[in-house]
């Protein structure tokens, strides 16, 4: 069990560092949906972040997760972090000086103002210069500081954008100072002018670890990352496509007129899927350090087993929570009624981000056996059935088709990552309990949601049953956790 504490000390400390960010941005939610004057101007932020997404992870290479595998492997630990930073340095001002040489070509490709682009391009190149300072920090244990940079990071950017989009109009009225600041109808550069300048603060708080580098250059160290981290990348672009792409086909696929729109309303409905997304993400950034540090430990096969189950309870949970008072939050999260066309996908997308989930923690059997590969493999097959779902159905059924398409990227992807698991790492999965769990939450779920959407007697008595089923299931568990 001390293994199991270590994880969840972790999780707790970077779930925090990585929730309470994402809760102050998730505020941005409802300030664009009540600020932006339409719902299409609303699409085209999330068409521009979406590209975002993109470009961070080409940015990054799999040289974060080659880190951390060379990190716990290697005895000359200085050499690897030299040598990770460098190759993403000059990566990184490589692609800074060919994207702003070529941004106007850029912007006519996408569709997008070159202005963004300008501003996209800056602030792509601050967040790749602090992928090794962030990698280090979680490598060396260092998970306060971590927490209190990103937290810092998203506060800057939320009072930013409280400031360019409620106050600073008010305050152009009063003074010639805030006057010569404002911009009418420039409401788009403010939310990135803001990020642009949170990512500015992080990098300077950063630096430190840049001056403590000894910049020795090991290219026989840098081949075998980079032969490990490739798989990682493809892995990357294809999650990319299977998490945002979707925005990219609906405005590529959909008429001009609708197009904005649409992604709007399916973007601004899809953030109810964002508490599954937090739990998700604080889980997978406690259990990668602790994959690979507990992989020579005595059976800690039996760990993996146990961190799914507790996973698969506490997120069968949550989806089963927000589906039932979705209603509830949706006013408070997306603004106006504009928006609202579009929550036939909550529980589609708070499934598919669970599914993803198990995913990550079952693919700890070709992490901990170097076969980084199968990874890039599978993330392929979800991106394969991302965009023949999309492409095929889109124009049918616009962000509706989006969604399937995500839940059925994520669950084939969950499957496969089971399946191959099992022949090449073993690992003594309660198959029973978690597909117990997974089978009453989903029916749960639609039956509240699809059938009898707004009796909240009905939803909150199925949750009640289903907290009841877990209670009783996990009982032993419980006594011991009380008894501690």
């Amino acid at each position: 069990m001390s293994g199991l504490k270590t994880l969840f000390k972790q999780t707790f400390i970077y779930g925090l560092a990585t929730v309470l960010p994402r809760m102050l941005s998730f505020l941005l939610v409802p300030l664009y949906t009540a600020v932006l004057p339409s719902v299409a101007e609303y699409g085209e932020v999330s068409v521009i972040f979406s590209y975002f997404v993109l470009f961070n992870v080409v940015l990054a290479y799999g040289m974060e997760t080659a880190f951390f595998r060379f990190f716990n492997k290697e005895n000359d630990k200085n050499s690897v972090v030299g040598t990770s930073a460098i190759s993403l340095v000059i990566s990184s001002i490589g692609f800074f000086i060919i994207a702003l040489l070529c941004q106007e070509q850029i912007a006519s490709f996408i569709n997008i103002d070159v202005k963004y682009i300008n501003l996209v391009i800056w602030i792509l190149l601050l967040d790749a210069l602090v992928i090794i300072p962030f990698a280090w920090l979680r490598a060396t244990q260092k998970p306060v500081k971590y927490a209190i940079i990103k937290i810092l990071n998203v506060a800057i950017n939320l009072g930013l954008n409280l400031f360019f989009l409620l106050a600073l109009k008010d305050l152009a009225f009063n003074s010639s100072f805030f006057e010569s600041i404002y911009q009418p109808n420039f409401e788009i550069s403010y939310i990135f002018i803001a990020n642009l300048v949170a990512s500015a603060v992080t990098l300077l708080l950063m630096l430190p670890l840049y001056l403590k580098v000894k910049y020795s250059f090991n290219a026989a160290l840098w081949k075998r990352m980079m032969k490990y981290a490739l798989p990682v990348l493809i892995a990357g672009i294809a999650f990319s496509i299977n998490e945002t792409f979707d925005r990219i086909l609906l405005d590529y696929l959909l008429p001009e007129d609708i197009a904005k729109t649409q992604i709007g309303m399916y973007s601004a409905c899809y953030k109810l899927a964002l508490f599954m997304t937090l739990f998700a993400t604080a889980y997978r950034l406690g259990i990668e350090p602790f994959f690979f540090s507990h992989a020579n430990s005595e059976n800690p096969q039996k760990n993996y087993a146990r961190i799914l189950e507790f996973f698969v309870a506490l997120g069968a949970v949550i989806f089963l929570s927000v589906v039932v008072f979705a209603d509830i939050l949706k006013p408070i999260i997306v603004r106006k009624e504009e928006y609202w066309e579009a929550m036939w996908v909550v529980p589609i997308i708070l499934l598919a981000n669970f599914c993803l989930g198990i995913y990550h923690n079952l693919s700890v059997w070709y992490k901990i056996t170097d076969r980084t590969k199968f990874g890039a493999y599978i993330s392929i097959v979800g991106a394969i059935v991302t965009l023949f779902i999309n492409f095929m159905f889109i124009e049918a059924h616009k962000y509706k088709a989006s969604a399937i398409a995500t839940l059925m990227a994520y669950g084939t992807m969950m499957l496969l990552s089971y399946y191959y698991g099992r022949k090449y790492y073993p690992i003594p999965y309660n198959l029973k309990k978690i597909g117990l769990y997974l089978i009453l939450s989903i029916l749960f779920s639609g039956l509240s949601f699809y059938q009898f959407r707004g009796d909240y007697i009905i939803g909150i008595s199925l949750l009640i049953v289903f907290l009841g089923v877990i209670s009783f299931s996990e009982r032993h568990q419980l006594k011991q956790i009380l008894k501690r």
